[in-house]
């Protein structure tokens, strides 16, 4: 495994511990999903790229689309609390208000 695949799977996986340990602020977690996604998008790149395969080319580009996605529905739902609650710590929302 080369040096670079070493830091990104290193990144990923602060990414992933960030996720978990970090769940008070909305923004946060929504940065620690989006620092995940770009570590794994550059991953498959570099694998993609170092194996010579067309076979496997569209799924960089399918993780790309669906971090896109992600990060717009993540803003979607933060402004969206804010607007409503007046900040965005996680521990205020009261979800199982119907």
């Amino acid at each position: 495994m080369t040096s670079s695949l070493i830091n990104l799977t290193i990144a990923f996986t602060l990414s992933l511990m960030g996720t978990l340990l970090f769940r008070s602020h909305l923004m946060s977690t929504l940065l620690c999903l989006e620092g995940m996604m770009l570590s794994l998008f550059i991953m498959t790149s570099t694998i993609i790229l170092n194996s010579n395969s067309m076979m496997f080319m569209p799924i960089p580009i399918t993780i790309l689309v669906f971090a896109a996605c992600e990060a717009a529905v993540g803003l979607a739902l933060l402004v969206k609390i804010s607007n409503t609650y007046g900040s965005d710590y996680v521990q205020n929302l009261n979800l199982l208000q119907c």
